[in-house]
């Protein structure tokens, strides 16, 4: 098959590219490096199967160029993170709204079979139903839960609308190996080990009790292989571990062993409380299962940083 995956260079798009064109894909990735690195592209170097577009997706003819005679499109380009999103809503509205049109419509226009696409937990907002239910969402608490949440809906309107397949996976606080630990809005997995590694005091959000599905990379990359395959399209999935950690224990589970202990902040803007996805949608409908739990999953990400 050839699949287009947009920001191809990014955490998450690098991972997947890996798995495609293990599997024998041709791959074509579109990405600005606004955000993805090519470090994260390098092994690609020299494959055949493997084509580079560097460009933005807030241009149509790019986007049109990207999926020219590709079967899928894995659409990962976003700029992610509530608290850049609360501080410039204008840019996240422009890559991750604008963009995802532009890249639906030119997929559409290209025939394309299926386009999968990265949502979020954030959509699920100020509804406090534990796990989180895939029908069941509440009122945006940031400006990037507010663009996932329009993905969908353009997604939803364009099955209804033009009969296009689309699949939207719910991914829930993504970690794993290239994840940038660097910047004002990295995650907190990547920031507390690369702090942690110089003996630093790593700053937790509030008291540590928010708590949150993490989930493997590894899992996140399954999840996408699956939509490829799935006859259940046109819909949206939770993708994530099913596992409640708090900020708290994840600090502990980093820390061990260090005599570190960390420093609480304010709570940050926009933050979801309580983020726990029942995954049993997706199981049943996708086929997944969690390949690597949090423990597991924190372990090898380690291993991986301290290898560096």
């Amino acid at each position: 098959m050839k699949i287009c995956v947009t920001g191809g260079a990014g955490f998450i798009g690098s991972n997947l590219v890996d798995a495609l064109l293990e599997q024998g894909d041709q791959v074509v990735v579109l990405d600005n490096f606004s955000t993805g690195k090519r470090e994260n592209l390098s092994q690609c170097a020299g494959n055949p199967d493997f084509t580079l577009i560097e460009g933005d997706i807030r241009d149509f003819e790019t986007c049109k160029k990207a999926v020219a005679g590709c079967d899928y499109v894995f659409h990962e380009a976003a700029l992610g993170s509530v608290p850049r999103s609360v501080a410039n809503p204008q840019a996240s509205f422009e890559v991750n709204v604008q963009g995802f049109c532009n890249m639906i419509e030119a997929a559409r226009l290209a025939g394309v079979k299926r386009f999968i696409y990265a949502s979020s937990s954030s959509v699920y907002g100020d509804d406090e139903h534990l796990p989180k239910v895939e029908e069941f969402t509440g009122k945006a608490l940031s400006p990037y839960a507010l663009s996932k949440q329009m993905n969908e809906l353009v997604a939803e309107n364009y099955n209804r609308v033009y009969g296009f397949e689309t699949i939207g996976l719910r991914y829930f606080n993504v970690f794993g190996k290239r994840q940038d630990p660097n910047g004002a809005y990295a995650a907190v997995i990547p920031k507390f080990i690369m702090l942690l590694q110089r003996g630093e005091r790593p700053v937790i959000n509030g008291d540590g009790s928010f708590s949150r599905d993490f989930t493997y990379i590894d899992n996140v990359v399954q999840a996408n292989l699956l939509a490829l395959k799935t006859a259940h399209v046109n819909t949206v999935y939770n993708i994530a571990c099913g596992e409640r950690t708090s900020l708290n224990q994840l600090f502990e589970y980093l820390s061990e062993g260090t005599g570190i202990e960390p420093i609480h902040g304010d709570p940050r803007k926009g933050d979801i409380p309580h983020s726990f996805a029942d995954i049993s949608k997706a199981k049943e409908k996708l086929g997944y299962s969690v390949k690597c739990n949090i423990r597991d999953g924190l372990a090898l990400t380690k291993d991986w940083y301290f290898s560096k």
